[in-house]
């Protein structure tokens, strides 16, 4: 597997990696400028010239994926007898510089389940966005071609489900997704919650709706045996506080901005910490 299909192999299996490019060559050199290769938290494909060379360059890469970097970086890498060797000599006598780039190989998922006025809006925000975006509805009238059309043709990979008992998909969610439940049915929302919290490994739930129904909400989870720390986990309402608007597109836009601090917060924790891998 070369380079190029490694890429696709990490985002076809929501791996994370990083691809290392030979950026500029000064003298000898095992490979010349504009060679690749990437590494992996447990693999590496193709090659930027081998020896010490390479396994300094592969090791400051999963260093990289431990701290969930994003950044570029730049390594450069003298090949002489002087030079610090911690895996093997390399004496070809030149200076190599490379080019560490994180790759956006990792997608978070986000699912809304409740295909309305303020899932379609909000689906709209969150198809600009680098994400695996599912889209849930029991009513197969809010999930025609047409209908979703706005949502197609941005960054997302958007995956439909008509789903006549929501919380069904909602099992087979990878670890970490965040969880929208805004549904017509306040009979789905309850037990969209009810599922929820029984997945310990959700990054986030988000219920909309008001106190009232909040309250009513705590009472019948906990007839169902959740406890106050399984409730704790809900945030609601969803949106950024202090946005009064109640339009649908006022609603979407701060609801996204909510999800992206959770995400940004999500991936700054180490790699071993956060996993988008779905589970068994």
């Amino acid at each position: 597997m070369n380079w190029l299909q490694a890429i696709q192999h990490l985002h076809d299996h929501q791996e994370p990696g990083v691809l290392i490019t030979v950026a500029a060559v000064r003298g000898h050199a095992p490979r010349e400028a504009g060679a690749k290769m990437v590494v992996s938290a447990q693999d590496s494909w193709d090659s930027v010239g081998g020896g010490n060379l390479e396994a300094t360059a592969a090791e400051r890469a999963r260093a990289m994926l431990g701290v969930w970097a994003t950044t570029p970086e730049l390594l450069t890498l003298r090949l002489t007898d002087r030079a610090s060797n911690e895996h093997g000599r390399q004496c070809c006598g030149g200076e190599v510089t490379l080019l560490l780039e994180p790759l956006q190989t990792v997608r978070p998922y986000v699912a809304i389940f409740g295909i309305g006025h303020v899932g379609l809006e909000l689906g709209r925000v969150l198809s600009r966005l680098p994400l695996n975006l599912h889209l849930v509805d029991s009513r197969a009238a809010q999930l025609t071609p047409e209908r979703l059309a706005p949502v197609m043709d941005g960054a997302a990979r958007v995956q439909v489900h008509h789903s006549p008992i929501p919380e069904m998909t909602l099992r087979d969610l990878p670890p970490a997704a965040l969880i929208l439940i805004l549904t017509h049915d306040h009979a789905e929302d309850a037990a969209l919650c009810d599922a929820a919290l029984r997945r310990p490994d959700l990054g986030f739930i988000g219920l909309i709706g008001s106190g009232v129904k909040w309250i009513r909400f705590q009472e019948q989870l906990r007839r169902e045996g959740h406890t106050d720390a399984d409730l704790a986990r809900v945030t609601t309402p969803i949106g950024l506080p202090g946005i009064a608007g109640k339009t649908p597109a006022v609603i979407a836009i701060s609801v996204a901005a909510q999800l992206l601090q959770v995400l940004e917060t999500a991936q700054a924790a180490p790699l071993h910490a956060l996993s988008f891998q779905r589970h068994p």
